[in-house]
């Protein structure tokens, strides 16, 4: 039996997403074909430009300098016009101490990611911003025709998710969800091993997540003249000004908005959307997802944070295969079956008996698609118009189970999925929380 190399690009063709993705090649933008493509340099933009966005922003920068890439990062977009500028700082510093040899690119700075999308010399974006508005400008940017690079958790809501893929396909673009975790050698080795039956049949998946903690001040403030804050709120409803519910204007420590139900849906999303990837991956289920899923919830008074704290949740799968998570520590990923286990987390990879990761694997033997480094993925991908290593329909399933635990926690009840009309079956007070109404204009798609 020949070696089997599962890519990404081949499990997306065996998806019912791909037919339409195989009329539709991935997009490389023209001026990057030809003899000289090589040569030439991707200009890129970065769209949310704080915690999050800065650390993306400066990977792309870094990436891009990398021999073989040569990627600039040519324009920064943010709501906080003093984060903006800052991050133009950062980047012209960079490009100064880094790659004196080059001319360092003009950076352009921009407050309406409208107007940045409409640049036709740009080629990409990285997205990081609150996870209310992910869905809106990526499916901006895809209609752009925009390569993509969207911080996890993909979207706010399933409904939001779909419309995202269909986008992505649709306008052919390149797309890199954050799950940097499947650029992680110690991930890949863990589900390798598991794909391929080192511990026998794989019967259980323990996923562990960190809790939330901290209280959040509902006092109205002033709001700072360097912040859009009424385009921040975007498609939520509109919601006094108070520096808790955005982000801190002294630094880049953790935002308020991450602990607010209306921006963000807590640590089942935040953390859980790189745990259930890794469970995903391990189970081979990037194209469907559990059946089945039932979770509690604990939602202590914190004044204006109030996205649960501990939790605990049941999944199956059509396979019999059950995922178990909860808070506690470490956070990781076990795989449990029949003749061992597996533990994979950040920085390692650990078996039970020792035995089953000191064998290589065989020739024989199932890999999966190695990606070094997630940003660099994405650069090459969009020179060679091959999926990423965590396209979007693989970051659309394992932020669906995150959402499907935190809507089973909110109604306390078991709740049936169905993987291929992704809807509740049955219950159509689970379904009418697969989405939300946007406030206008902030609908998805091209705006008024």
């Amino acid at each position: 039996m020949k070696n089997t190399r599962i890519t990404r690009r081949q499990f997306v063709q065996g998806t019912a997403t791909a037919a339409a993705a195989l009329s539709c090649p991935l997009y490389v933008p023209a001026r990057l074909l030809g003899k000289q493509s090589p040569s030439n340099t991707l200009r890129m933009a970065a769209i949310g430009t704080g915690r999050m966005g800065h650390g993306d922003m400066t990977e792309c920068q870094i990436r891009g300098l990398e021999p073989g890439v040569n990627a600039h990062i040519v324009a920064v977009c943010d709501l906080d016009s003093r984060r903006a500028k800052h991050a133009k700082q950062q980047l012209e510093s960079t490009y100064a101490k880094k790659a004196p040899d080059i001319r360092t690119p003009e950076i352009t700075i921009w407050g309406d990611y409208r107007e940045l999308l409409a640049r036709d010399d740009i080629d990409g974006v990285t997205i990081s911003t609150p996870d209310h508005w992910h869905a809106l400008l990526a499916v901006a940017a895809a209609e752009a025709g925009k390569a993509i690079y969207l911080q996890k958790p993909l979207t706010y809501t399933i409904g939001e998710g779909k419309q995202l893929v269909a986008a992505v396909r649709k306008h052919g673009v390149i797309f890199q969800t954050g799950s940097q975790q499947r650029s992680d050698k110690h991930f890949r080795r863990g589900c390798e091993y598991v794909r391929n039956g080192r511990i026998g049949k794989l019967h259980t998946i323990r996923v562990v997540l960190p809790p939330d903690s901290g209280t959040g001040t509902a006092s109205p403030m002033e709001v700072p003249s360097n912040l859009n804050y009424a385009m921040w709120m975007g498609p939520t409803a509109e919601q006094p000004y108070t520096e808790h519910r955005v982000h801190p204007q002294a630094d880049f420590s953790r935002p308020g908005w991450l602990q607010i139900e209306t921006y963000s849906r807590g640590m089942i999303t935040g953390w859980g959307a790189h745990m259930f990837d890794i469970a995903q991956w391990g189970h081979g289920s990037d194209n469907t997802g559990p059946i089945e899923i039932e979770a509690t919830g604990e939602f202590p008074d914190r004044g204006l944070f109030n996205v649960h704290t501990n939790f605990k949740a049941t999944a199956k799968y059509a396979d019999g295969v059950e995922i178990h998570a909860e808070t506690g520590g470490p956070a990781g990923v076990h795989f449990d079956g029949d003749a061992g286990s597996i533990f994979v987390s950040r920085g390692k990879a650990i078996s039970n008996p020792a035995s089953i990761l000191e064998q290589p694997l065989a020739d024989s033997e199932q890999t999966l698609y190695r990606s070094s480094n997630h940003m660099r993925n994405y650069l090459e991908c969009i020179r060679s118009g091959h999926d990423t290593v965590c396209p979007v329909e693989v970051g659309h399933r394992s932020n669906t189970i995150c959402v499907m635990a935190h809507i089973a926690m909110k109604l306390g009840r078991k709740l049936r999925w169905d993987p291929k009309t992704e809807r509740f079956i049955g219950d159509e007070s689970a379904n009418a929380m697969l989405d939300y109404d946007h406030r206008k204009p902030w609908t998805i798609g091209k705006t008024a």
